[in-house]
Formats: structure tokens, C-alpha cells, sequence
């Protein structure tokens, strides 16, 4: 099996195509019907026993012909509702839906990868799982439906990958511990009493009491969590009014909460809720505060795996392509796997300063160096044979 790279930039051309058409053809969260029938089709032609699961989503294996652990690899499935703005032949075909993420290359990683595994089975130790994961972006997420439905039975390890805009292509982002953080929502209704412009005295003005409590929301972190502890509070929303000549009665704020630590969260919420009550009172108003809990943080296994991973990543990569990168407050349900097996979650350079490859993760004009699926293909393939021993 020495020859992987070779057989990588054999089917590099089927991944780039791959990755090209699920981009042309995205699907938001838990509505993946025409891209599980295309990874079913292709799972098919390559001779892989492969079934639906989790609604939209795919579980497939290979096994191979020689004795060995279990691995699993993930892939999410699902693309954003957004707009998107990029100008190339392989953009969006459907209106306000685009791949701004990069999960059309962790499908096309996958499906490469599935290539390549099928074609050593007969050299192969253990078995490869497949996991087709719908409905990462959105809340409650696609993992928790996956693993019921068997994922991770008998599995020994599993593995996921993101491609990474902010690294730049030809490297790698990987730590012992926690990686990506625990992504939460909250919401607030303030409850006001409306009435003319005019006479502002006689009202109870929901639309100013949601911005002072707004401004105190963005005080909370630097002053009620210790300032050595990472942990985001962000408003994403704030509603309130229609017309102008009327005060608000109503007013909606919604954000989310990014910590690595469970505790954290729940002080969080707790002055989240207090912040809220007490600007409320003060200014006659009354208020509901809704929590939703997210996804856990992404902890990667300390020791044997990620070790194994970076060893896959030095290989591919060279001596300077992985970093030991500082943890990102961004959240992903594959946490949920990681709290049942042991594994590891890189994250895979993707940006490209010269080639104006540099717009954010959720930009319309997002897209990545498509030299970034080798490199993936070749690590993720790397640290398997390695775990499947």
C-alpha cells in the first residue's frame, strides 16, 4: 500500500468532479434526497454495499480480505440557504442554496476515498465505514439520527475532516483535546406596551428596551467569564417595529453561545437570563428567554490517534504542513462521535491568497483550492490504513 498517491492522483479527476457537481447541485439540512440517491448510484458503481439511513443520509463498508479493526469516516452532506455569488461554471443551480462550507468536497473526499478502499480490498486489514452525514448545519444535526441508526457499531475509531479556509492549502490543523467549540442558541422576546410616537410616555418601548439589552449582552463575556477562558456571546438578531410613527411593542433578539466547557454554557445562560429580567423590569417590560442547546465541543482523542493523524499529515504534507493549531469557536456535531468512539477531527487547508481563493466559510463568493481534496484524500487515507492495523 505504498502507492496511495499515486492512486489518489488517479482519481483525483472523479473527486474534483464530484465535488463540482454536488456544489451545482446543493441541499439544505435534512432535505438531501437528490444527493443521497447520487452517492447511492456511485457507491453502486464502485461494487460497495451501501444503504440510506438517517433520513437523507448513507452508511456504507468495505471490508477487507485480511483481519483488522474497524474505521469510520464522515462526511456531512448538507449546503446552506444562502445565495450564492461565486462566478464559475460549477455554481449553484438551485436559487438560494449554496455549498458556502465545504461539504460538497467532504462528500467528493469520501467518495474518492471509497474508490481507492474498494480497490485494495483484497490487501486491506478490517473494515472502512462510510458515514454520509445530512443536517450538520442545523440544529439538533444530522449526527445523533446517524449513530442510531448503527454508525458507529463496532467501529474502533472514526475520523472526520473540514476543509479550512482561513489555513492555506498544503497544510493542516490538528491538537490533542478540544478543537471546535459547543455551539448554542438563545432566544428573547421583550414584551412591551405599544402606542403613537407622539406620546411615548404612555408606552412601554420594547424596541429601546431590546437594545440596551442587547449592548449589555455584548459586556457579558468580558465581564462575568474569566478572561482565560475562550467563550463567544454573539445577537445575530434584533426585530422590532413596522411602522415608523408607532412605538414597538415587541421585540425579538436571537444569538448563540460558543464555550468549550458545559458549566460555562450554563453560567452563560443563567446571566444571559438575568442581563434580560432585570432591564426588563427596570423599564416595565416583560420577557422570555429560551435556551436550545447545541452541539458538544469537538474533543479529539489525546495520545495514539491524533498522533497517528499528524504522522498521515507529515507524510503528506512535509515536515512544516501540520500546525498545532489554537482551537476555533466554530461548532460541528461531530463532537457527537467523538463522545462515543475514539477519533480524531482535522482541519484541512483550503484558502489560497494568490489565487483570490479568501472569502470566509458562509460567504456567497465562499469556495476553496480544489488541490486541498488530494491533500485531504491522501491524509484521511494515510491514517486509516494506519488505525485499521
Amino acid at each position: 500500500m505504498n502507492n496511495i498517491k499515486k492512486l489518489i492522483e488517479r482519481e483525483f479527476g472523479y473527486v474534483q468532479n464530484m465535488r463540482r457537481y454536488f456544489h451545482a447541485y446543493p441541499e439544505v439540512a435534512f432535505q438531501e434526497a437528490s444527493t443521497q440517491q447520487k452517492i447511492l448510484a456511485e457507491l453502486s458503481a464502485m461494487g460497495i454495499d451501501a444503504r440510506p439511513a438517517a433520513g437523507t443520509g448513507v452508511i456504507a463498508e468495505i471490508a477487507g480480505e485480511r483481519p483488522g479493526k474497524t474505521v469510520a469516516l464522515r462526511a456531512d452532506m448538507d449546503a446552506l440557504a444562502l445565495s450564492e455569488e461565486l462566478d464559475k461554471p460549477y455554481r449553484s443551480q438551485n436559487p438560494g442554496v449554496c455549498h458556502a462550507c465545504g461539504h460538497d468536497g467532504h462528500m467528493a473526499i469520501l467518495l474518492g476515498l471509497a474508490k481507492i478502499f474498494a480497490g485494495l480490498r483484497q490487501e486491506l486489514p478490517g473494515r472502512v465505514r462510510l458515514l454520509f452525514q445530512p443536517g450538520e448545519e442545523q440544529l439538533p444535526g444530522g449526527a445523533l439520527n446517524l449513530i442510531a441508526a448503527g454508525a458507529l457499531d463496532g467501529v474502533d475509531a472514526v475520523l472526520g475532516a473540514h476543509l479550512w479556509q482561513p489555513l492555506a492549502v498544503g497544510t493542516m490543523g490538528i491538537v490533542s483535546g478540544p478543537i471546535m467549540a459547543s455551539a448554542n442558541e438563545f432566544s428573547i422576546t421583550v414584551q412591551g406596551r405599544g402606542g403613537h410616537a407622539s406620546m411615548p410616555h404612555q408606552t412601554v418601548d420594547a424596541l429601546l428596551t431590546g437594545s440596551q439589552i442587547v449592548v449589555a449582552l455584548n459586556t457579558l463575556v468580558s465581564r462575568s467569564v474569566d478572561p482565560q477562558t475562550p467563550a463567544v456571546v454573539s445577537v445575530g438578531v434584533f426585530k422590532a417595529g413596522e411602522v415608523s410613527n408607532i412605538i414597538a411593542d415587541k421585540a425579538l433578539i436571537t444569538g448563540t453561545v460558543r464555550v468549550f466547557d458545559t458549566e460555562l454554557r450554563q453560567h452563560i445562560f443563567n446571566r444571559i437570563e438575568e442581563i434580560a429580567a432585570g432591564i426588563c423590569q427596570a423599564a416595565g417590560a416583560g420577557c422570555t428567554v429560551n435556551f436550545y442547546a447545541g452541539y458538544p465541543p469537538v474533543v479529539n482523542h489525546s495520545g495514539e490517534i491524533v498522533e497517528t493523524v499528524a504522522a498521515a499529515g507529515h507524510e503528506t504534507l512535509g515536515n512544516t504542513g501540520v500546525v498545532a493549531i489554537k482551537p476555533v469557536m466554530a461548532g460541528e456535531d461531530f463532537g457527537y462521535y467523538l463522545e462515543r468512539v475514539p477519533g480524531a477531527f482535522m482541519l484541512i487547508g483550503a484558502g489560497n491568497c494568490d489565487a483570490g481563493i479568501v472569502h470566509p466559510h458562509h460567504h456567497p463568493k465562499f469556495d476553496i483550492d480544489e488541490q486541498a481534496l488530494a491533500y485531504a484524500m491522501e491524509i484521511m487515507a494515510r491514517a486509516t490504513l494506519k488505525l485499521l492495523l
